[in-house]
């Protein structure tokens, strides 16, 4: 079985040996076939090929923000992954960690991490009622885990 090592840099683009995989299809079908193996590895496989990835931390690195909703009322979140992969936001599972922010994605299955691009969107719907910050949607707040006074355990 063939194998091809990708590194993938703390904005989610990838790289195999030095050149940047830009083709939407294949990053999309990457971050869409992606699984962890038994170690912590990443790992897609593809036609009888492995391919792996090194990521900075987590391969799947939000680059850009959907919103949904009309001004002054935000419905929803997307997030925009390279490649064109999307998927709505799990506004629940937010945490900051290290100086950075993450969510869950594919049901769970894997951390995201917020880019730079993607936190700049985000800042406008984020708010502190005293208790810690929160992302507003939709008229509730979603507290952010680890951050804050009060945060939870």
């Amino acid at each position: 079985m063939r194998e091809y090592h990708y590194l993938v840099d703390r904005e989610g683009r990838v790289f195999h040996d030095g050149t940047e995989i830009v083709d939407p299809a294949v990053l999309e079908f990457f971050l869409r076939a992606m699984r962890r193996t038994d170690d912590g590895r990443y790992l897609v496989l593809c036609q009888g090929e492995q391919n792996w990835f090194a990521p900075h931390d987590t391969p799947f690195v939000v680059q850009r923000l959907g919103v949904s909703g009309e001004t002054g009322r935000v419905r929803g979140v997307e997030l925009r992954f390279a490649g064109g992969y999307r998927e709505p936001l799990a506004p629940a599972t937010l945490e900051a960690e290290g100086g950075h922010l993450y969510c869950t994605v594919r049901q769970g299955a894997f951390r995201a991490r917020f880019g730079r691009v993607a936190l700049q969107q985000l800042a406008p719907l984020l708010a502190d009622d005293g208790t810690g910050p929160a992302l507003l949607l939709d008229g509730r707040r979603h507290p952010i885990r680890g951050v804050g006074r009060g945060r939870p355990a």
